[in-house]
């Protein structure tokens, strides 16, 4: 039996249904991702099925005795709690419960208070509480209003998960959180025991979490089974499908409307039953929603920079006793696409500000290129003023733009980022945080510009833009700095990675995000291999006698043995054999990426895919030979 159930539901805002007489269900154990466009009705309907809102018309049915919990996108608590006082306040029943038991108040049904508490587990909540912040790293005594947002979001995650309940709704979790804490909610949401409803625009995330897709379009709910790459490759079917057949249907309507107005002699003998069926035809045609269109993105690269857009030697940046920026020495060409990971607070922001030669270095020295021309994404949306028209906000003054010698009138250029020309005069502060990210980039794309900095772009934004985005930056000209924590949208972007490890140490990767964690995960098993040979070791002796006088070397190290000359050229030949195979598993990773193996070369899709598997093993080996060899 499902654990809700949602019928008929109908909900408008003005003219347009957000649901239109659609229906959905959720069964015990299931993770459904709830996707859609921005301003398409996901978060009313994640309040509808949390019991905060009521649908204009329908029904939702509920088990008796389930017990739900809804996560906004931004977490509210009372002023002035600490984060065990915030994550108690989830368990108010419990809490209240167990006082009227230890009361003992008069005509008090003790034995179904006891049943109730031992239900809900309430005779150690404290425990349970304790036991939720250490495992999501939050301090008990810490007060809520000092966190950053990300820490906020936990606290709000913990309050959840400290209530245990049957359905959790957690509405855009993963913004406000870095890359580790999103892998970190990413298993702790696979190991949650009830069933889940998660809005987010995270692909990646999407796709390790979710059981099933549901999707809300133009009114209606529609269910995928299985994955989010399992459900692009459902969805793409199904539009080319109904594309086809509102062609059909169009054709056959636009065929009717001739033969209803031919001459007297036709109108003569025309059926009745062909008349009513013309009209029906109009009636479907005018209740057909289309697809929503997509935004049309182009950016003017502008003037070409030098060749050399940044090169830091040595450089280093300290607030106070914190070291943000250690020693970092690092060239930036025309045309790289550098991806800034690392957790909130880690310094990315800064370091930008110090290869745009807005921060001056501490230590070392940045030199920029020539002939740089930068525009800038701000996460906080401060570039925004929330009184100005949406026009204004793009061309103050003007009522043209232009993108690459074209000009463009503001009205045409809105309607390119999905604003309709009634939305040109509306003020900023009328729009949600997804149609802002969106005019942002309006903004900036609106502007000459040789190298775009993107300070978290994608937070708000609706997976179709995203892949717009993704698309526009692979195949713009000039040099990008990527902010972001979605993987999925770095992995399609960047070409290299700049990665905090730790007080205030950077360190550049080639390639994408993917294969960050792929080098990083490989020095970590080879550190704990090392690790574990040498505390399996055999101790060096106390003492030995000296080469004169017969004195006493406790505790000397053993001596270093020479290599023989068979090891020495094998350790001089292991870097070239290390850079063959990695550059053959790049080529295989790229090939099993594309279609031309599964179209033309099918036969080699088992033989690539276990040559692709071995490499790594093969890499591993001789990465621990070459350690071992270095070593001596």
């Amino acid at each position: 039996m499902a654990l809700l159930t949602l019928q008929d539901a109908c909900l408008a805002y003005g003219h347009v249904p957000l649901l239109d007489h659609t229906a959905m269900s959720l069964e015990a154990g299931e993770r459904l991702g709830l996707i859609g466009r921005n301003g398409s009705g996901k978060s009313s309907l994640l309040k509808i099925l949390a019991g905060l809102e009521r649908p204009d018309d329908g029904l939702l049915q509920l088990q008796q005795g389930l017990r739900r919990h809804y996560v906004p996108q931004e977490p509210e608590f009372r002023a002035g709690v600490t984060v065990f006082e915030a994550v108690s306040d989830a368990l108010a029943e419990v809490r209240e419960l167990r006082r009227r038991y230890e009361a003992h108040a008069p005509g008090e049904d003790l034995d179904a208070l006891q049943s109730r508490l031992e239900a809900l587990d309430g005779w150690t909540w404290e425990q349970r509480v304790e036991q939720t912040l250490d495992r999501l790293g939050l301090r008990a005594e810490a007060r809520v209003d000092d966190l950053s947002g990300g820490l906020r979001k936990r606290v709000a995650l913990a309050q959840a998960l400290a209530a245990a309940p049957d359905v959790l709704l957690l509405d855009e979790p993963t913004n406000h959180l870095d890359l580790e804490a999103i892998l970190w909610l990413q298993e702790l949401l696979k190991s949650f025991r009830g069933a889940l409803v998660v809005i987010t625009h995270d692909r990646a995330f999407l796709d390790a979490v979710a059981t099933r897709i549901v999707e809300l379009d133009r009114g209606i709910l529609r269910s995928y089974p299985g994955s989010f790459s399992a459900y692009e490759a459902a969805k793409e079917r199904e539009l080319h499908a109904e594309a086809l057949a509102n062609a059909r249907a169009d054709k056959l309507l636009a065929q009717e409307e001739v033969w209803i107005r031919k001459g007297v002699e036709a109108r003569r003998t025309r059926s009745v039953g062909r008349v009513a069926r013309l009209q029906q035809l109009r009636a479907q045609r005018a209740a057909r929603r289309e697809v929503v269109g997509r935004a049309t993105l182009e950016v003017d690269a502008g003037t070409r920079s030098g060749k050399i857009v940044a090169v830091l030697e040595g450089v280093s940046k300290s607030f106070g006793a914190r070291t943000v920026v250690r020693d970092l020495s690092v060239t930036i060409l025309r045309g790289d696409k550098v991806g800034l990971i690392g957790p909130n607070g880690a310094g990315k922001t800064t370091l930008l500000r110090l290869i745009l030669g807005e921060l001056a270095p501490d230590a070392g020295t940045v030199r920029r290129g020539t002939q740089v021309q930068v525009a800038y994404f701000d996460q906080m949306r401060e570039a925004l003023d929330p009184e100005a028209t949406l026009a204004d906000t793009i061309s103050p003054g003007s009522e043209w733009v232009e993108i690459g010698g074209v000009r463009k009138h503001v009205m045409g250029y809105l309607g390119d980022f999905l604003f309709s020309p009634a939305r040109a005069n509306s003020p900023v502060r009328s729009l949600s945080g997804g149609e802002r990210n969106r005019l942002l980039l309006a903004r900036l794309f609106a502007r000459p510009a040789n190298v775009l900095v993107l300070d978290e772009p994608t937070n708000d934004l609706d997976i179709d833009t995203l892949e717009l985005l993704e698309d526009l930056l692979q195949s713009y000209p000039g040099t990008v700095f990527l902010v972001s924590h979605d993987r999925r949208f770095l992995d399609a972007v960047v070409t290299s990675t700049l990665v905090a490890e730790g007080e205030g140490r950077w360190r550049e990767y080639e390639g994408s995000v993917e294969d960050w964690l792929q080098q990083s995960q490989r020095a970590a098993a080879l550190a704990q291999q090392q690790a574990a040979a040498t505390s399996k070791a055999p101790a060096s002796p106390a003492a030995a006698p000296a080469a004169e006088g017969g004195a006493a070397a406790a505790g000397a190290p053993a001596p270093r043995r020479k290599l023989s000359y068979k090891e020495q050229r094998e350790l001089d030949e292991l870097p070239g054999r290390i850079d063959a195979l990695e550059t053959e598993q790049k080529a295989l990773a790229e090939a099993m990426a594309g279609s031309d193996l599964y179209t033309r070369t099918p036969e080699r899709i088992a033989e690539v895919h276990a040559r692709h598997a071995r490499i790594e093993e093969e890499l591993l080996e001789l990465l621990e030979r070459w350690e071992a060899l270095s070593s001596r």
